[in-house]
């Protein structure tokens, strides 16, 4: 399909008009100066080195498409038609169906796991938009698939990023370089931790739309930003692409998908035809729609005759001496990353990692990056990501962290929070950007555990036979003399202060059914250690029983209960 977006009255002043309202109504400040607060660097240029954070975003800074959204209303009203020049036309304000459809699902997602975030799927539409077209058009198979891969120009370092390979061609086909891969344009390294399976397939495809869109709305997401403040948003959207031309260009289609848009057939949306670098890549995806060009070889020049045809130019007499013949010039090779320097990780005295539930880790976690020769690397990215079947999570939420090494070449992981799920987990380290062997670190969290039990009160509680006790039991938890709150715990009438089985007889609480219940189970003290027993009933035995209490921890208190007949 022919694209659409030529068709504009003054191509220039109009789409810079478009941009700066939509920029205007969606922050308060351009983004020269932005300062990304959870990576530690600042956007001061209008279009940075294509190198700069390149393997620590989602695209590698790849290009993009730089069409802006048309200068008519989303939904163009029957009178306006589509072939008048700046009307845009139908199909290019709209968004195919499946395409759609996985924008809105993400959003769903992120608001049941991440509603903090604030995700709206127009965001994700405006980036979609931005990075392949909304996948070529829409062309995508039921499932959410396109029908042949997209995938961006080879990230070498000519006019791009140099990222070298990070996945041996799993993804991009390339074992050289890394390439972005898919709708939503993700390097292989980034979507190694951050790839989502959208679709329940039980696979996590980067050029599958709803894998894709959810991946992004989690990359957006994480760092704890809410995308309803302007500036979290600019921080979203620069991290994904560092460039401030990116970031108004997605503003602008974010503007624009907010006031409305429609749904058009799979395979029937209009492809851009501007790209950033001008389609100078080389390389490009099969028929990707962010994938480099070739430029056709040229045809030396003729001269053209007066009322058509052409004349050969006419050849010059020899030269009796040969011209002067200059050496081809050496490329030098190009000089090594420090990244490509690595050889190898190296624990730099990591002490053992645990701790209890919903506690922080005292220990942190740390990796030196070391040459062959064994010499120390500074600044290289180490990425440490969380595995295992596990609710722990680095100190602001995520489950990857990526670190630069230090002089000493040492790169120091976030510290650990751990969630309420106990047992093993590992923390994994990589080189972004170098294929190494990762480190492997275990973990493990503990239960939460009490060393004392008190009563809350020092109220006698009795209870006449066949009657209620008028007091509930209560106690407080402490370990090392702090509250111990979200301590699992045991309530049991047991038979005797030195046998603990349970009694058949005596006091009893109620199920649910109000049938007698002798032992209590699955108990958890509150946040200020405290945990209230259910009622106390006594069957019309008289007598003098225990209620013993126990806790994770080794934390036990035993309780006397009487029954007798009230005083005459």
């Amino acid at each position: 399909m022919a694209a659409q977006f030529g068709r504009r009255v003054v191509k220039g002043a109009a789409t810079t008009a478009v941009a700066a309202v939509a920029v205007a109504a969606l922050s308060a400040s351009q983004a020269p100066g932005v300062t990304d607060t959870a990576k530690g660097r600042q956007n001061t240029n209008s279009q940075p080195s294509p190198d700069v954070n390149a393997d620590d975003s989602a695209t590698g800074n790849s290009p993009y498409y730089t069409d802006l959204p048309p200068l008519n209303a989303p939904t163009p009203s029957p009178s306006e038609s589509s072939d008048i020049p700046g009307s845009g036309g139908d199909t290019e304000a709209g968004i195919p169906a499946t395409v759609l459809a996985a924008y809105k699902k993400a959003e769903t997602s992120l608001a049941g796991s991440k509603p903090g975030c604030n995700l709206p799927w127009q965001l994700l539409a405006a980036i979609g938009k931005v990075e392949s077209g909304h996948a070529r058009g829409g062309r995508v198979n039921a499932d959410g698939t396109t029908s042949s891969p997209i995938l961006g120009p080879v990230l070498n370092g000519v006019g791009f990023a140099r990222i070298t390979d990070t996945d041996g061609g799993a993804y991009d086909g390339d074992t050289t370089h890394d390439r972005a891969v898919g709708p939503m344009q993700f390097i292989p390294s980034t979507w190694e931790w951050s790839g989502r399976d959208g679709n329940g397939d039980g696979k996590k495809d980067p050029n599958n739309i709803y894998d894709a869109a959810l991946a992004a709305g989690h990359y957006l997401c994480r760092f704890n930003w809410d995308l309803s403040d302007s500036g979290d948003l600019r921080r979203a959207i620069l991290s994904y692409n560092n460039s401030t031309d990116y970031l108004n260009t997605v503003l602008s289609w974010l503007e624009y998908y907010r006031k409305g848009t429609h749904e058009v057939p799979d395979g029937t949306g209009s492809l851009p035809s501007n790209r950033s670098d001008n389609g100078i890549g080389t390389g490009g995806g099969t028929g990707g729609a962010n994938s480099g060009t070739t430029p056709p070889a040229s045809t030396p020049p003729s001269s053209q005759k007066p009322g058509g045809g052409t004349t050969s130019p006419k050849p010059k007499p020899p030269t009796t001496t040969p011209p002067a013949t200059t050496p081809p010039a050496t490329t030098p090779p190009p000089t090594q990353t420090p990244t490509e320097t690595v050889d190898h990780l190296e624990d730099a005295g990591t002490g053992k990692l645990t701790a209890t539930a919903g506690d922080t880790f005292a220990e942190k976690i740390s990796a030196r990056t070391e040459t062959k020769a064994g010499k120390a690397v500074a600044k290289v990215r180490v990425r440490f990501t969380i595995t295992g079947d596990t609710d722990t999570t680095f100190t602001g939420g995520e489950s990857v962290a990526t670190v630069v090494t230090n002089a000493s070449g040492v790169a120091t992981a976030p510290a650990l929070l751990a969630g309420e799920k106990t047992g093993g987990f590992k923390v994994r380290a990589t080189v972004v950007g170098r294929t190494v062997s990762g480190l492997d670190y275990a973990a493990t969290v503990t239960a939460r555990q009490a060393d004392a039990l008190a009563r809350t009160t020092d109220t006698a509680l009795t209870c006449v036979p066949g009657g209620e006790f008028a007091d509930q039991v209560e106690v407080k938890a402490t370990y090392k003399g702090a509250v111990a709150d979200g301590v699992a715990a045991t309530a049991t009438l047991i038979k005797a202060a030195d046998d603990a089985t349970m009694n058949d007889k005596g006091p009893y609480f109620k199920d649910a059914d109000d049938k007698p219940l002798r032992t209590l189970t699955g108990l958890k003290t509150g946040k200020d250690g405290l945990l209230k027993l259910p009622k106390l009933f006594a069957d019309d035995t008289a007598g003098t029983y225990l209620l013993r209490i126990t806790t994770t921890g080794g934390a036990t208190l035993t309780v006397e209960l009487k029954v007798a007949a009230a005083a005459s």
